[in-house]
C-alpha cells in the first residue's frame, strides 16, 4: 500500500529495542495515551534499552515475563510532509514503511492513502 505523509514525524528513540524470535522479554507498563495506540508494552531484553513492543509479538509467560514470537525492531522512520512511502504491516496504529532504502514504523495518523 502506498501512503502520502500529511504531518511530519520524528523518532524520540535513537536506540530502538531490537530482538530475535525466542528472546526473553521483561514486560512493563501498557501504553496509555490519547493517540489510541492500544496493545503496546514497554519491554526490555538483555543488551537493549527499554522500548515499546506490540502485544502481538509477545508470548506471555506470566505477568511480567514473556518471549518474542518473532523478530522485531522498534525503529521509527523520520518523515516529512509530502513524502511518499510504501507501507506494509499495520499494528496498533502504526505502519511499517519504506522510504528509499530506509524503513521503520510511522504513526498511521500522519499518513493518507495515496
Amino acid at each position: 500500500m502506498k501512503f502520502m505523509v500529511i504531518e511530519a514525524h520524528r523518532s524520540e528513540y535513537p536506540a530502538p529495542i531490537t530482538f530475535a524470535k525466542g528472546a526473553p522479554l521483561n514486560i512493563g507498563e501498557r501504553y496509555d495515551g490519547e493517540e489510541g495506540w492500544d496493545n503496546w508494552y514497554l519491554c526490555s531484553t538483555t543488551g537493549q534499552q527499554d522500548g515499546w513492543v506490540p502485544g502481538q509479538v509477545i508470548e506471555r509467560l506470566g505477568d511480567d515475563q514473556g518471549i518474542a514470537l518473532e523478530d522485531y525492531c522498534a525503529r521509527e522512520l523520520d518523515v516529512e510532509v509530502g513524502d511518499c512511502l510504501v507501507g506494509g504491516r499495520q499494528l496498533n496504529g502504526w505502519v511499517w514503511c519504506r522510504k528509499g532504502s530506509a524503513s521503520g514504523w510511522v504513526p498511521l495518523r500522519v499518513l493518507r492513502d495515496k
